[in-house]
């Protein structure tokens, strides 16, 4: 009955050591192989989807914005001076967590967009991260797209 005490006693000290040795910073993050244009830092080309002209369908896709849990870009697609659909294409995030909140705002944004037909629009209370990479890339595509 003596070595209960020194049971315990070393769970504790293995249980402690555990917790010590754990590195709770998420695994770093690398931008996107294909799909955005390759250079982070600059919206893809456009792409016209009909016959091109003031009524012309066009798309673009974003920079790769780095917001704190993760990689997005935004896909917006207009029709004349008309934004149409935005989309997300390309949401890389470190955990769990930001995924469940990034799947709550990214509509709640996209409707923003399609109300305000622009990038300036409203931060998702919560999300602030995550609405300042979206609106950044939405605006970067809205410029190769040479729209306000």
């Amino acid at each position: 009955m003596k070595r209960a005490p020194l049971l315990v006693f070393a769970g504790t000290v293995a249980g402690f050591i555990g917790v010590l040795s754990f590195n709770a910073r998420p695994a770093p993050l690398t931008p996107p192989a294909s799909g955005t244009g390759g250079d982070p830092g600059r919206a893809a080309a456009t792409t016209p989807l009909g016959p091109v002209g003031p009524g012309a369908i066009r798309t673009a896709v974003g920079a790769s914005e780095q917001f704190g849990y993760g990689i997005l870009d935004v896909k917006v697609t207009v029709s004349g001076t008309r934004i149409t659909d935005v989309s997300v294409p390309t949401l890389e995030v470190a955990e769990y967590t930001s995924q469940q909140i990034c799947g709550q705002a990214i509509p709640l944004l996209r409707s923003e967009v399609l109300t305000a037909q622009s990038a300036r629009i409203d931060a998702v209370s919560g999300a602030t991260f995550t609405s300042e990479a979206y609106a950044a890339s939405l605006q970067a595509a809205l410029d190769a797209l040479h729209m306000k």
